[in-house]
């Protein structure tokens, strides 16, 4: 399959990349981080990959699209300042009470806390004092920006793949 880069993949071809996965290596350039630091926060369980995870020498990591949605939020938490312990409770917390698509959540930034709007009510994940309002971004702002930012690696997962004969 050849594409020119920039122009979107189809629905079907999204989902079938989103479906073979992302390697360390690409989702480390997606998401702006080094593979180093995506190695550390899945060895540390900050964030393993769901769809397959090392085991062992020349394993490899693969990573959902899903996945690369959290992990985005996770360096748009850090690079508002706040601490990658408290990162870890924000995850925590939306993972044990964000029923739906963690898309739909809405983080507020308050100084050091951080709160999860839900139901038009504000949590405060981290239970820290009152601070200034910094930063308010939604997580469905987030999927968007991952969408534009997959779309070439998307393309070289399915060009990476076995060609097949039907017949």
């Amino acid at each position: 399959m050849t594409r020119i880069a920039g122009t979107p993949l189809s629905d079907v071809d999204k989902r079938l990349a989103e479906s073979l996965g992302y390697s360390g290596t690409q989702t480390a350039s997606v998401v702006g981080i080094s593979y180093r630091q995506l190695d550390y926060w899945a060895r540390t369980d900050l964030i393993r990959p769901s769809l397959s995870d090392a085991s062992g020498s020349g394993s490899r990591r693969r990573y959902s699209y899903t996945d690369l949605l959290e992990l985005k939020t996770i360096k748009k938490l850090l690079d508002a300042g706040i601490k990658l312990e408290q990162v870890r409770k924000v995850f925590d917390y939306l993972r044990k009470h964000v029923t739906a698509d963690i898309a739909s959540a809405h983080l507020v930034i308050e100084g050091e806390s951080v709160q999860v709007c839900d139901d038009g009510e504000l949590i405060d994940v981290l239970k820290n004092g009152q601070g200034v309002l910094n930063m308010v971004f939604s997580m469905s702002g987030m999927k968007n920006e991952l969408e534009a930012d997959v779309a070439d690696i998307a393309s070289e997962i399915l060009e990476d793949q076995p060609h097949r004969r039907i017949g």
